[in-house]
């Protein structure tokens, strides 16, 4: 490789715009043959795989890295079998490209209807996760797109590995190698490079710290699919059923610290407080985690740290959790809407009418009625895996899966149609 990073990422961008023609008219039994190919792959090489991963988890903690990157970044004999399930997954869903929908006759005669067709050229830029190279590889390959991706340095050797057996199903199906290029570089500028190949590269997506969304936000100069961070929220009702509201916060919040899908807040409806709250504190403490409150939480929770307003914008990734005691549905809708980052939000109620009002007006990508926070993902929504999550609201909004890594054209129809 190229000590010239300029170069090296131009060439990739370069065999990824040749790769993404071919890509974009792959027969699908074709690609789903290469995931089928690259699921086998893994579970054949999962000892290699786990080896690989320990020598970057080694060298993290060496390095210093916090608990929450650590979980990002590990890899089990379980999410090994998870990323081999999401490649089955993705090969059994349906494929998008070349699907025309919404066909109509207009009074001059022609048929106008659209077509979903690929983006193009990816890039994907992730910190830890190895899982993210085998989702982000599948996701492109099935919705015929052609990826570049750039892992973190902290897991250069997982992801390294992992490459290896994306080009050895990509090349087991008679599809280009370069349709999934990883860049072997850990050096910065490649992505400064990636985020500025408009000639190149079509859309960016940034999966990591907010640190790293922010920074690739502000300087692409290439569409991004993002999220900066998950806020993400959990107000028990005046009616909610207690048992579910326990099980619901508990593997909202303690399942897994450092998922942005984690709730982060919680809010508990006033009228309720007194005999839920505590309850539910005792637990959260049991888990180790600090609650940090209102006054009222405080009354109630001897053993809570009293909140700032900061507090209640913050994801922590951590053993954390801010707690506010509202009125009821309107102060919680409202508390959500100013503070979330408009990741995913749950109500535990057994009111259906209050349910339906919150769907309909908390402004967040995904909306739960009595369920974890942790189903805001794309295997768990029966997208195959997910490519991230988005927050914004144009193009792609929430866990994107095949169709949001799609656009449309327009199709017309005619017989010898002219215009009068």
């Amino acid at each position: 490789m190229t000590n010239n990073i300029q170069e090296y990422m131009q060439n990739m961008g370069v065999e990824a715009r040749k790769a993404s023609r071919l890509m974009a008219s792959a027969d699908t039994n074709v690609k789903n043959l290469a995931l089928t190919h690259i699921a086998k792959a893994i579970l054949r090489e999962k000892t290699a795989l786990l080896a690989a991963n320990k020598l970057d988890l080694d060298a993290a903690r060496a390095n210093g890295l916090d608990d929450a990157m650590l979980d990002r970044l590990t890899i089990t004999e379980k999410s090994i079998n998870t990323m081999v399930e999401g490649l089955n997954q993705i090969a059994s869903l349906a494929d998008p490209i070349g699907e025309m929908t919404d066909f109509k006759y207009r009074p001059s005669g022609i048929q106008i209807g659209k077509m979903r067709v690929p983006l193009g050229v990816i890039g994907i830029i992730y910190e830890a996760r190895p899982n993210v190279t085998v989702d982000a590889a599948g996701l492109c390959i099935k919705s015929g797109n052609a990826a570049i991706l750039r892992g973190g340095s902290e897991a250069i050797h997982c992801n390294q590995a992992l490459a290896k057996l994306v080009h050895e199903g990509l090349a087991a199906a008679g599809l280009p190698t370069s349709a999934v290029q990883v860049v072997k570089t850990t050096d910065r500028a490649a992505v400064g490079e990636l985020i500025t190949m408009k000639q190149y590269v079509d859309v960016i997506v940034p999966r990591g710290g907010k640190g790293l969304i922010e920074r690739i936000s502000n300087d692409a100069r290439i569409p991004v699919i993002k999220h900066l961070d998950g806020n993400c929220h959990v107000y028990v009702d005046d009616d909610a059923d207690f048992d579910k509201a326990l099980r619901i916060l508990e593997n909202s919040k303690t399942q897994r610290l450092g998922t942005c899908n984690t709730a982060e807040s919680l809010l508990v409806a006033r009228s309720v407080a007194k005999e839920m709250l505590p309850k539910l504190a005792d637990m959260l403490i049991s888990h180790g985690v600090e609650i940090r409150g209102c006054a009222e939480t405080l009354a109630l929770v001897p053993q809570a740290k009293a909140a700032t307003e900061e507090d209640y914008y913050t994801e922590y990734l951590a053993a954390i959790i801010s707690c506010k005691v509202v009125d009821g549905l309107d102060e919680a809708i409202a508390h959500i809407n100013q503070h979330s980052s408009q990741h995913t939000e749950v109500i535990v109620t057994e009111n259906y009418t209050k349910a339906r009002r919150f769907l309909r007006e908390v402004d967040s990508s995904s909306v739960i009625v009595n369920a974890s926070t942790r189903f805001a993902d794309g295997f768990e929504y029966g997208l195959g895996a997910e490519i991230g999550i988005s927050t914004d609201k144009l193009h792609a909004r929430g866990p994107v899966g095949l169709d949001g890594l799609t656009s449309l054209k327009y199709v017309v129809l005619g017989d010898g149609h002219v215009r009068a």
